[in-house]
Parts: structure tokens; sequence; C-alpha cells
């Protein structure tokens, strides 16, 4: 499983909740419109169509310094007993 970490985000336009992405290289005019309103062009422009629930897919940006892709597991939740190979997500802290 392949997990996405977006670093210094300056422009997130998608619904909260959504599955299912399908990434594909931004249009020129995507990107026109992301310059506009960030003030410059992103280093990283990711866009994706997604399914939010509705009748048809929903088009996302993302505008952000970095991207990584990550090629391991990534545990989104803390474990006492998370095995080799496993990491956590930035996030992820112990119980205090």
């Amino acid at each position: 499983m392949n997990t996405f970490i977006i670093s210094r985000h300056a422009l997130v336009s998608c619904p909260a909740v959504f599955h299912g992405p399908v990434f594909r290289a931004p249009t020129g005019e995507e990107l026109a419109r992301v310059t506009r309103q960030i003030g410059e062009e992103p280093p990283v422009l990711v866009a994706f169509e997604a399914d939010a629930g509705g009748r048809e897919p929903v088009s996302c940006l993302i505008a952000a310094e970095r991207l990584e892709v990550v090629h391991e597991s990534v545990l989104r939740y803390w474990r006492e007993d998370a095995p080799p190979g496993q990491r956590f997500a930035p996030w992820v802290r112990p119980p205090a």
C-alpha cells in the first residue's frame, strides 16, 4: 500500500471525506486558477477525481511544497505491538 505525504500545503480543494481517488495530470486551466489563488505557481499540484458520495466523481486539487510517496505500511493509530517494517503517521503519538 502506498501512502502520500503532502507537506506544507497551500491549497486543498476537495471534500472532507472521499474514496477511491484516481490521480491525473492537472490541466493548464487548473494550474492557472491555483496560481492566481495562491499568488505563485505551486511546486506540486496534485489533481484527482474521487467518489464523495454523490452521483458523479468530484474533481480535487491539492497545491503543496512537497509530495512524498511512502511504499510501506503506515499506521494511523497507536499500537504498542507495531510489527517491524511498519511506521506511524506523523501525527500518531503514544497515549499520555
